[in-house]
């Protein structure tokens, strides 16, 4: 089967737009690029979709890599005949590739290969045809030499058959298919481990459908067991399994059709369960892993996408008990102008200092807006910060600082503050974060941003790849400041990478800020390809030609100076004027396309949107400090702070976040809570549920 075969049969798309996509990747153009640049080629296929091509392509390659191992490795034993090459090179299921491939593999000596040294295949043969006598006398035939007796040889036998049982591909694959349907999940608290399992409780006795046992779930129930808290089995009923296969074997009811039964029996238990209970143990891993992934990008994705405040002055605090609290002053592009440490809390308590440098700094440094990390003494900070007078009117955010001390740690942060330690660095972040998000969370590994599920144990390569294409893509959909941006955001510019980022910034730091698009050419190692993928993504605020700050390509600015010629105007004209926009048609344009034409108009109707929205301030109930100060049914304003597959999670203002069942999200029922509440929602809850021992909380979502 071909690659264009192979993906269609598991996409519903149409061969010319899988073709056109293979195609374009193999010429080395990003995800990002063909599904903002390439429509007509695609017919319109989306990241997902064209991230889907590119995946099913990979696996391709690695089935067709996997045929042609396993054929030289049968080949080399001399055993590879034409119709079983033909039976390896049309089959892409991965699993039934290894049963096929199973009685060929290599292994340590076995029980049966020990007895076939013995002699004793044959008598297998005869016992195994059924077709009549009795076995122990057939055994006595093959009592000699190392064989010592009848049994000894039944007992070969039966070892051998066993194996053959457990290799047959006609057998595996029903049985397969049994585990595969009726398998349960059952979960039993390990002796001796009630203490330390305590978080595991509702699993000490548990017993589940595999295909009813949510993702999440099946998450938790494996992390114990490689913990060693909980023994874990997913099996069928093993008196229908082996009834299974003897109705595929037994052919009788005479003797060696009982010996046959038996060695069933034996097949099953010791071989094929425990080698099919991995396997399905292993799906049901990768499935729930890709469950856990998928919630994950797109608590990710909704993340870097969080609303930005913009150029601003910002003071930022890092919160801080017996530390203090750190403080930085920073300009619009996010430079560090003052830091220095006040102590407005306990222990120290020098609330009047703390009050009266707070507010020499936003005098002294033009602040315009305050960010408060919301962690340890987060609240506390917040309304210090709020009780100061100052000459004029600042917002105050609270800011997510997931991940902060993971970057102020990082080579990252000590490249950019050489001088400065990691305190430091994290208030600078912190503060960062609320100018830009996007900009700032590049910096740090997706896994510390706190949105994850389970992000410990799922598959971490098929995790990182996920990640960097959430990354990648909200980079390039919001797009970049070419004069501006740091090395590690236009590293994820569609073609750059980490060499070309450098080289950008290099080039600029000795030439000065680009003027137009064009001077992309000059940057070194640019070339022509990279300068496709990557220009349409990047933004010249100051430049002469307005379509450098928009998303209009330069190979479509041709067909813009059309647009213009037709209207009789200057391109600045045209831009953002909707009414002029309106009269042009499509077919006055005959050379271009309908989707390259209708992304155009688009875009000079509203050049360089940004996608994200404006951030707001929320203000938590300032009566709720911590979690003794809520009562059941109290209504509290929230923020949500994570989604997962069972509910999601909210910031009601103390340092313990809330949790919403997925049952109490709605008034109807909710299958996947992602698709009626987002990440950052501010929202409003009513208190269901107090653990105060184990600091949890129980919420519903006000409708």
């Amino acid at each position: 089967m071909n690659c264009f075969d192979f993906i269609a049969e598991r996409l519903a798309l149409t061969r010319l737009s899988i073709e056109n996509t293979i195609r374009l990747l193999d010429e080395g153009a990003t995800v990002p690029f063909i599904a903002r640049y390439r429509k007509e080629a695609t017919l319109g296929l989306d990241e997902i979709a064209i991230a889907e091509i590119r995946d099913l392509q990979k696996k391709h390659k690695d089935i067709i890599a996997r045929q042609q191992t396993i054929s030289n490795a049968i080949d080399e034993q001399g055993k590879l005949t034409e119709e079983l090459k033909h039976k390896i090179l049309t089959c892409f299921d991965s699993s039934i590739l290894e049963d096929i491939y199973l009685p060929f593999k290599q292994k340590r000596q076995t029980k049966a290969e020990k007895a076939r040294k013995l002699g004793l295949e044959p008598l297998a043969k005869m016992i195994m045809s059924q077709r009549g006598g009795d076995p122990e006398i057939m055994a006595q035939k093959f009592v000699k030499g190392e064989v010592e007796d009848e049994d000894m040889a039944l007992s070969g036998a039966k070892d051998i058959i066993s194996e053959w049982i457990n290799e047959n591909p006609g057998a595996r694959s029903r049985v397969r298919a049994l585990f595969e349907r009726k398998s349960k999940v059952i979960a039993k608290l390990s002796k001796g481990k009630e203490a330390e399992a305590e978080k595991y409780k509702d699993y000490f006795d548990f017993s589940e459908d595999l295909n009813r046992c949510a993702s999440h779930r099946f998450l938790a129930l494996y992390r114990a067991e490689r913990e060693g808290l909980l023994s874990l089995k997913v099996q069928p009923s093993q008196d229908e399994a082996i009834e299974l296969i003897e109705r595929y074997f037994v052919k009788g009811n005479d003797e060696c059709s009982t010996f046959v039964a038996e060695s069933c029996k034996e097949s099953y238990k010791k071989m094929m369960a425990p080698s099919l209970e991995t396997e399905i143990i292993n799906k049901a891993k990768e499935k729930a892993d890709l469950a856990a992934i998928k919630i994950f990008a797109s608590n990710l994705d909704q993340l870097l996408l969080a609303p930005p405040l913009g150029s601003k002055r910002i003071l930022a605090i890092d919160p801080g008990f017996r530390t203090g609290c750190k403080v930085v002053c920073l300009d619009e592009n996010g430079s560090l102008l003052q830091n220095c440490t006040i102590y407005p809390h306990p222990p120290q308590k020098e609330m009047s200092a703390a009050q009266s440098k707070i507010a020499q700094l936003v005098e002294a440094y033009k602040i315009d807006a305050i960010a408060i990390g919301d962690g340890t003494a987060g609240r506390e900070t917040e309304y210090f910060i709020k009780k100061i007078r100052f000459n004029k009117e600042l917002e105050v955010f609270v800011v997510r600082e997931d991940g902060a001390s993971i970057y102020s740690a990082s080579s990252i942060a000590r490249k950019e503050f050489p001088n400065y330690d990691v305190t430091v660095r994290g208030a600078v972040s912190i503060g960062r974060r609320l100018m830009d998000p996007l900009a700032e969370l590049v910096k740090i590994d997706p896994k510390s941003v706190g949105v994850g599920q389970y992000q410990h144990e799922v598959n971490q390569n098929l995790l990182k790849e996920s990640l960097d294409d959430v990354v990648v893509s909200c980079v390039n959909r919001v797009g970049v400041e070419l004069n501006t941006a740091s090395s590690y955001l236009l590293s994820y510019v569609s073609g750059l990478g980490p060499t070309l980022a450098e080289n950008i910034i290099s080039h600029r730091e000795e030439f000065g800020p680009f003027e137009s698009r064009n001077d992309l050419k000059k940057v070194k190692r640019l070339g022509d390809k990279a300068f496709e993928q990557a220009a349409g993504f990047l933004r010249i605020s100051k430049a002469l030609n307005p379509l450098d700050n928009s998303a209009v390509h330069p190979e479509q600015y041709a067909f813009v100076e059309k647009i213009a010629k037709k209207l009789k105007v200057e391109i600045k004209e045209l831009v953002g004027n909707s009414t002029l926009l309106e009269v042009i048609k499509k077919e006055d344009f005959q050379n271009v396309d309908a989707y390259t034409f209708q992304d155009v108009i688009q875009e000079l109707k509203k050049p360089s949107r940004d996608p994200r929205k404006s951030a707001k301030i929320l203000e938590f109930n300032k009566s709720i400090r911590t979690i003794e100060d809520l009562k059941i049914g109290m209504i509290l304003p929230g923020i949500v702070t994570n989604v997962t597959a069972f509910g999601a999670f909210v910031n009601i203002g103390i340092k313990e976040n809330g949790l919403i069942h997925k049952s109490n999200l709605s008034n109807e029922y909710v299958e996947d809570p992602a698709t009626v509440i987002k990440l950052h929602e501010h929202i409003e809850v009513e208190v269901l549920e107090l653990d105060l021992p184990r600091k949890r909380i129980g919420l519903r979502r006000m409708n």
